[in-house]
């Protein structure tokens, strides 16, 4: 009868140990070849919308990869291999940003500098509310800046520079109170300086050069205590 005992316990132990192998190997393929559909389907989509591709840069995203290890892309051990950063600054890349990118809610930093992106930028990026870098500067981007990107509140650098943006600064922006870092200059926004941009008590970097803007430097900005460069011209 012991052995019986002896002979059924070494069985349970070995499949105890087969089991917890099983499933530690399921749990790493599904960290390599899982992830979130909704974060594969939005940077297909973001693929699909560029144009020229003159370094052929995306053709690493496909399916023969997982998509966290497509170029530009980076992403969390965290959260279920969801994307945290785009990086695809400087690649000549020719094209537009889709609506999709506000699906990628678990984005913390976004580069999509130096390139030729040219339309309006989609509202939708006002769904990332864990975005804290912004960079946008440097393209074609036409049309209005979208006043919900203050919903953005972990926002901490801005930058829309040298694009062919229009109409006036939202005073939206001006809830974003992490914001370090805004930068406008070479566009062709109008209207009056938002007095209400003193209230980004954050800000380090406030350029909104070479525009069209109206009126007076309000004086809520000299209120500013941490800005170090405030190069303005109307």
């Amino acid at each position: 009868m012991g052995v019986l005992v002896l002979q059924l316990i070494l069985l349970y132990s070995l499949l105890y140990v087969r089991f917890n192998l099983f499933c530690s190997s399921m749990h790493l393929y599904h960290s390599v070849t899982g992830g979130n559909e909704t974060d594969r389907l939005a940077l297909l989509a973001i693929k699909a919308h560029i144009r020229q591709d003159p370094n052929r840069i995306t053709t690493s995203w496909n399916e023969s990869l997982h998509f966290c290890l497509w170029h530009g892309v980076t992403c969390s051990r965290r959260h279920s291999q969801r994307v945290t950063k785009l990086d695809l600054q400087s690649l000549e890349l020719v094209g537009s940003i889709p609506p999709h990118i506000g699906n990628l809610s678990f984005l913390r930093i976004l580069c999509l500098q130096n390139n030729s992106f040219s339309h309006q930028i989609p509202p939708q990026i006002g769904r990332l509310h864990r975005l804290q870098v912004l960079l946008l500067n440097n393209n074609s981007l036409v049309g209005t800046i979208p006043a919900n990107v203050s919903n953005c509140f972990k926002l901490r650098v801005l930058h829309l520079g040298k694009n062919n943006l229009a109409g006036k600064i939202p005073t939206e922006l001006s809830s974003l109170s992490k914001l370090e870092l805004f930068a406008l200059q070479y566009n062709h926004l109008t209207g009056d300086i938002p007095p209400s941009l003193g209230n980004l008590s954050s800000l380090e970097t406030l350029v909104i050069a070479v525009n069209n803007l109206e009126g007076s430097i309000p004086s809520s900005l000299c209120l500013l205590k941490k800005i170090s460069i405030f190069p303005i011209r109307l």
